[in-house]
């Protein structure tokens, strides 16, 4: 296998193996036309991007949204590396203190529908995501916690300002669901139209969807980004997303070019018998993946209410052996706290070996654990693990929890559910003891990444408060000393994992993307939500 080096170690290539995936393709090489079929396993409960986290509504409804600006398709995995998508120019430095951000925007944008885009557009979206009414969800509310007002002094200017300068700002404007929405709908339709209704700027025109089986796009022919042909993009026709709930029925549809490729990532055995299978045909881009999963304690039941049967749990959890194990048959590898394991401020082996749940000594910890449960009148704790019906890593972390568990003495049962019924249960009903649930972001941007562990996030479904952590959150949001910002996020680590294990870590991921080697100019990044905006995607065949 080569592996292309750097910071992040990102992007290994396999078989035909071109380094950093398909590359930049010249104007000569580009060829136009063809549908692009891919696989997305799992169904999303919305179109709306600014209420759902899941992948299965970006794959499928990213490509016919545009952002105000998005992270560099050609460099998708720096950290720093922004681009205009509907602003006009750079990306805009602060002024005023780095208190201030005003952006240009483009006037050669039109909706779907015909409609011309201006500031208003933009403005109305970023209030819908920053202050939403009562009632109106926001997944990522929290990511703008600095912004104190948006404005705009004509139709073609946005201005933000904030409350106080932070570092957090720019990557969150480039999360991938902020798709901007036209005005005219969400005044017209109400907040919640586009729940059920498509109508953006992007490179593809809704076609439909049906439920179950494919969701199909077209071609925009007035998209506002021109390739490197010099012409006007998308260089595709069309695409299709398809259903397929099971895995190996993704691999196969790969192995048997009825898909070209999954974002999302496959296991090693996956990536391995496509490579044997494949050969020349297919190639692999593999990435560190910014996402982790967590088990969720419900802090309104019985038992998940005492922060010492919390404590308990993640102390049975054998994460270093599990990673050994784990990372043989799923898409999960480092062990890691709240802050993706390859940025300056995660914590080192050393720190975390001092958080529980995370020492060496699992005989040590899981004797802890059993006195923390005959403490808290909890001796051979019964409970159910909600999970979502996700073979990766989902099914497979699940299981292994609930081994770990049961070792302890514990008896722990496990409710696999379709993904809209698992997303009613975590938003809705709350009908569960503990729950599979993940922290997975687009941009690496810990700062704001970390918001999901607070009890006041709109994306935190633990049932709790806790005014000392959202203290924590609040240094660490306004200082604008990095060493400062790394020591409270260990002081906000420890309490939220150790002090009061409000969330269960288990693994964090590792991305791994075989595909069809005549899908050109993709390139792989560390997060499953970016770069599926298919605008640079071109077939070589």
């Amino acid at each position: 296998m080569l592996k292309q080096t750097g910071r992040l170690a990102l992007a290994a290539v396999v078989g035909a193996g071109l380094v950093a995936g398909a590359g930049v393709a010249s104007a000569e090489t580009i060829k136009r036309g063809g549908t692009l079929n891919f696989v997305v396993a799992g169904t999303a409960p919305s179109y709306d991007a600014h209420v759902e986290t899941t992948y299965a509504m970006i794959h499928r409804i990213r490509p016919f949204y545009s952002l105000l600006i998005r992270v560099n398709p050609d460099n998708p995995s720096s950290p720093t590396d922004f681009v205009c998508d509907l602003c006009e120019g750079a990306v805009p430095k602060g002024t005023e203190g780095g208190t201030k951000f005003t952006f240009k925007i483009r006037k050669d944008v039109k909706f779907h529908d015909g409609t011309p885009l201006t500031s208003a557009d933009i403005k109305a979206t970023y209030d819908k995501i920053i202050f939403p009414p009562k009632g109106i969800p926001s997944a990522r509310r929290s990511f703008y916690l600095a912004v104190e007002s948006v404005t705009t002094p004509d139709p073609y200017t946005i201005v933000f300002k904030l409350k106080f300068p932070t570092g957090s700002f720019i990557p969150a404007m480039a999360s991938p669901f902020n798709f901007v929405y036209a005005k005219k709908d969400l005044d017209k339709n109400g907040l919640t139209w586009h729940k059920t209704h498509v109508n953006g700027t992007g490179a593809f025109k809704f076609v439909q969807d049906v439920q179950g089986a494919v969701l199909e796009g077209v071609k925009y022919e007035n998209y506002h980004h021109v390739g490197l042909d010099g012409k006007p993009k998308p260089y595709l026709d069309g695409f299709k997303a398809i259903n397929s709930a099971k895995m190996a029925v993704s691999i196969q549809a790969i192995r048997g070019d009825r898909a070209s490729i999954e974002f999302r990532g496959f296991p090693p055995k996956a990536r391995d018998d496509l490579v044997k299978a494949l050969g020349k045909d297919i190639t692999v881009q593999e990435s560190d993946w910014n996402c982790v999963l967590l088990g969720t304690p419900n802090h309104k039941r019985k038992g998940m209410d005492d922060p010492r049967v919390r404590r308990a749990l993640t102390l049975m959890l054998d994460r270093w052996n599990g990673s050994k194990y784990l990372s043989q048959i799923a898409i999960v590898k480092s062990v890691g706290g709240v802050v993706f394991p390859s940025h300056p401020f995660a914590a080192t082996k050393d720190e975390l070996t001092k958080i529980a749940g995370f020492g060496t000594d699992i005989e040590k910890a899981r004797a802890e654990a059993t006195k923390l449960l005959a403490d808290a009148g909890m001796p051979g704790y019964k409970f159910t693990l909600i999970n979502r019906g996700v073979d990766q890593p989902y099914k497979v972390v699940g299981t292994w929890m609930i081994d770990q568990w049961t070792k302890s003495g514990l008896q722990v049962d496990q409710q696999v559910q379709p993904t809209p019924t698992f997303y009613n249960t975590l938003r809705k009903s709350k009908d569960f003891d503990i729950a599979i649930d993940f922290n997975c972001q687009t941009v690496i941007n810990p700062i704001a990444d970390i918001t999901k562990f607070l009890g006041s996030s709109g994306a935190n479904h633990g049932q709790y408060e806790n005014k000392e952590l959202d203290a924590i959150y609040d240094k660490i949001l306004r200082s604008g000393d990095v060493a400062e910002q790394r020591k409270l996020i260990r002081n906000f680590e420890t309490l939220a994992l150790d002090t009061q294990a409000h969330e269960l870590i288990t693994l964090w991921w590792y991305k791994i993307n075989p595909h069809r080697s005549y899908v050109k100019g993709w390139k792989t990044a560390p997060s499953h939500y970016l770069n599926v905006h298919y605008d640079n995607i071109w077939l070589d065949k």
